[in-house]
């Protein structure tokens, strides 16, 4: 297998048994001068510092030194904990480098997730951000059940008694023919990565990646996308999540891209408007913010230039839709949308940063359909996909090369293959298949079945054409009283079409009809009140209490309700005043759902719906 024409341009064939320390010498070998990573230091008024693949090349060979030095070989764990620094994604290469197996934490992790991380890869070395994290984890070195035995701080200035990250790069060398055997020696099917589940329920689990499941799933999705050579990506996720190592450490050394680091997350619209780039992926909560965000924007236009845009949406979905039905769109209407584009959607996109986009996508979740609907109107295919952890990411994708379907994730990338079990769930077997689970002894435990299929606990459908359609999480499906099984993500989506309506989740279990948590949406909710004349004090609780706002929630929840059958339809809801997030534990760090936290949150809330 190479990679595909038309995607890494230039580059030359990867075989699928490359690694990742491979693929970076290829880099500093062919591509030295081109810009692979850059960042913005806090104190330079947003200036940018940029590495070359060269200097990369060699940075990393330094770092690698430096660890070595603190004992760090072949096949050890070090845990990082540190945002979308350049330490972060340096020390990652680096350690891969060496042989060892860097393990990223999520920065809104727990103490007990910590510990549990902690005790289960049994990682003597953690590198961490600052001083906060140092005051989380320093216990964890005087815990008799937890190997760890120093810290690596990031931030001068808070690392205390603790070995400071530039002392890295001022270690002593090593012995140079040792060290040179030591370095770049990793095998295809040796660890890259462990990349532990967000934990939406339980105990995280630590998933091991292969450099060959990697690589191979690098290579499945070069052939689904569309992308100019050396692309750029803005990196905003958080590397702890499977779509960022692979987005943004591992699909730019397979082809030689540049990474754009935000380490602020909140931050990402400014990147995006200063880098203009190419591709730009957001799990779904990010596309819903974006959308609301434009959505508030647009709709305090005056109403003749607002009617010049829905023209130029109309035209754009219409385009769109003859490329979703795989047919070449009139020459009349190819016109028709190429003005609208220069006219009214390329400086509207400008305004955002995203007129340059020829690939988005989106994983993690269901995409609402009226999401991916709104961003069609501006020609933009959001390219949804579906994967897990221990798939190394995505496993099948919509594609503008190979076809796509609004409201799908799309078909299987080459590196799997996929079927239904009799109960609707997805299994999924394939080269980019982790190897198993980690276990406290080191050893592996695999969570395939003997013909090497995974069942991913996801329920689908697989249509005449062969794409994928997500119904809901198989542990998530509602079962109510009359033992009728209900989606909560499909009912969740409809609620979510009104642009008031930001965050909801359905309830019912063992109860004869569902009810609703519903979040105002932080953006849509005060333009909505302004483009309405609702004046209410007391921000988000003031707007939640105004009837004005109540009565169109009322409206929202009635409409949703019409498309959708009698079991799946809210009879009550909550309109709640507190959005929901990871600081909060009410979403995980990839912005998913914790149900169960909640439940437990929420309980006389929920309660209280159900009382006559």
């Amino acid at each position: 297998m190479t990679s595909a024409p038309g995607t890494t341009g230039d580059l030359p064939d990867v075989p699928a048994d490359r690694t990742l320390p491979q693929l970076l010498a290829r880099n500093a070998r062919e591509y030295p001068r081109l810009p692979g990573l850059s960042w913005q230091a806090p104190d330079t008024d947003g200036d940018w510092t940029t590495l070359g693949w060269a200097e990369i090349h060699e940075h990393t060979r330094s770092l690698a030194a430096g660890y070595r030095a603190l004992g760090v070989g072949r096949g050890d764990h070090v845990l990082l904990m540190m945002s979308n620094r350049p330490e972060h994604w340096l020390s990652d290469l680096a350690l891969v480098r060496l042989g060892a197996v860097p393990v990223s934490v999520y920065g809104t992790a727990a103490p007990e997730q910590i510990t549990h991380i902690a005790r289960n890869c049994r990682a003597r070395l953690a590198v961490v951000e600052g001083a906060a994290q140092v005051a989380v984890w320093e216990p964890l070195l005087a815990d008799p059940e937890t190997p760890l035995e120093r810290l690596v701080v990031a931030e001068a200035g808070a690392e205390g008694g603790h070995v400071p990250y530039a002392a890295l790069l001022r270690a002593p060398a090593p012995e140079p023919e040792q060290f040179a055997k030591e370095l770049d020696a990793a095998r295809p099917e040796d660890p890259l990565t462990v990349v532990y589940t967000s934990g939406t329920t339980g105990e995280p689990k630590g998933v091991v990646l292969t450099h060959r499941q990697v690589m191979s799933n690098a290579l499945a999705l070069d052939a689904v996308v569309e992308l100019p050579p050396h692309v750029e990506h803005i990196c905003y996720l958080p590397f702890a999540h499977i779509a960022e190592r692979m987005l943004g450490i591992y699909l730019p050394c397979h082809r030689a891209s540049h990474v754009h680091l935000c380490a602020d997350p909140t931050r990402v619209g400014e990147v995006v408007r200063a880098v203009r780039p190419a591709q730009f992926f957001g799990v779904p909560r990010i596309w819903e913010k974006l959308s609301a965000a434009v959505r508030a924007v647009l709709s305090l236009m005056p109403a003749e230039q607002r009617a010049v845009i829905d023209r130029a949406f109309e035209v754009a979905r219409e385009h769109v839709g003859y490329r979703e039905r795989g047919e070449t769109p009139p020459a009349e209407l190819e016109e028709r949308y190429a003005r609208a584009r220069a006219e009214v959607l390329l400086p509207l996109l400008a305004a955002g940063g995203l007129d340059r986009v020829t690939w988005s996508a989106s994983a993690s979740a269901p995409m609402p359909i009226d999401v991916v609907r709104f961003w069609a109107g501006f020609g933009i295919v959001v390219m949804d996909a579906w994967g897990l952890t221990e798939t190394t990411g995505v496993a099948t994708s919509n594609s503008p090369r190979t076809g796509f379907r609004l409201g799908s994730v799309g078909r299987p990338v080459e590196s799997v293959e996929i079927r239904l079990a009799e109960d609707g769930e997805i299994l999924v077997r394939g080269s980019s298949v982790f190897s198993g689970y980690l276990q406290p002894d080191g050893s592996v435990r695999s969570a395939l079945d003997a013909d090497g299929w995974l069942a991913t606990g996801d329920i689908g459908r697989i249509d005449e054409d062969g794409y994928l359609w997500l119904t809901d999480r198989k542990k998530e499906m509602i079962i109510t009283s009359t033992g009728k099984n209900v989606s909560p993500a499909l009912v969740e989506n409809a609620l979510k079409e009104h642009p008031l309506i930001g965050q909801a989740m359905v309830h019912g279990d063992d109860r004869s009809y569902l009810v609703a948590l519903l979040v105002l949406d932080a953006e849509a909710a005060p333009a909505w009140a302004a483009a309405n004349g609702v004046e209410a004090e007391g921000g988000p609780a003031g707007l939640a209490r105004h009837p004005a706002v109540r009565a169109e929630v009322d409206r929202a929840v009635a409409a949703a309700n019409t498309r959708l059958n009698r079991t799946e339809q809210v009879k009550r809801y909550e309109l709640l005043t507190e959005e929901w997030g990871p600081a909060t534990g009410e979403l995980t760090p990839s912005l998913k759902m914790r149900r169960r936290v909640i439940r437990d949150k929420y309980a006389d809330e929920l309660s209280e719906l159900y009382q006559d």
